[in-house]
């Protein structure tokens, strides 16, 4: 069985959760940031040189060395964060469901004229 106190709602000014996430505390997504923004020199695996990279940059750089290998799910990770993923498409195909489209236009062209 429930207990009743739960049932009611925190009082004005009263938190339901005290100790909380504690104050300057980071989320992933900001230490990710942090990291994949540092920067080291390293060597562009396309064109050789020596340059100063982010880490971001160091990744992508990989994946476009794997695609150039023939990974097709390297150009597929690159084509999606380049265009996006993309959307569900459906087959509109009527030959499956027993519909002659081009017979349902002429039908509906001579009902028009009439």
């Amino acid at each position: 069985m429930a207990n009743e106190q739960n049932l009611n709602p925190f009082k004005k000014g009263q938190s339901g959760n005290p100790a909380g996430r504690p104050k300057g505390s980071k989320n992933r997504s900001t230490i990710a940031r942090k990291w994949l923004e540092a920067t080291e020199k390293s060597k562009n695996p396309i064109t050789g040189d020596l340059e100063e990279l982010t880490q971001e940059d160091i990744g992508t750089l990989a994946l476009i060395k794997k695609m150039r290998q023939g990974d097709v799910r390297a150009y597929k990770e690159l084509m999606d964060s380049m265009y996006g993923t993309a959307k569900e498409t459906i087959d509109l195909n009527t030959n499956d469901v027993g519909i002659d489209f081009d017979e349902l236009m002429e039908a509906m062209k001579k009902n028009g004229k009439q």
